[in-house]
């Protein structure tokens, strides 16, 4: 259903497509009206704030918030240089916390987070060989 997007926006930000479908399962669970008990909302689970300096104006349209996950997950992977696991430490926990340890946070629920992103991501890959 969110396909078109999701492709439209890994090609415009150069992002393995299988790995935003992967965050979307790990974030929503594909529910484009999924609100996080922290008020993280919708397929990509964007926070208010960071919603919010990405433009979105509403978090719950399927197509704001897959263009703005994507774009800052894009940042968040320049801002690591590539490295995937840092970035999704940081969509996780947020970038301050992956530089004050210098790498993954001790945090069980981010390093749960990140097998389980990778865990979707060798699904999805394998889908799509089909």
């Amino acid at each position: 259903m969110f396909h078109p997007i999701i492709l439209e926006a890994a090609d415009r930000y150069e992002v393995d497509l299988a790995l935003i479908k992967a965050i979307i399962m790990v974030e929503s669970s594909y529910n484009p009206n999924a609100i996080s008990r922290r008020g993280a909302k919708g397929l990509m689970q964007l926070m208010p704030k960071t919603a919010e300096a990405l433009g979105v104006g509403d978090s719950f349209n399927p197509e704001h918030n897959i263009n703005a996950g994507v774009r800052y997950f894009r940042k968040l992977l320049d801002q690591f240089d590539g490295d995937v696991k840092l970035a999704l430490a940081a969509y996780n926990a947020g970038s301050r916390k992956v530089k004050k340890y210098n790498g993954v946070p001790p945090f069980k629920a981010t390093r749960c987070y990140i097998k389980k992103v990778f865990k979707y991501h060798q699904y999805y890959k394998k889908q799509m060989t089909w």
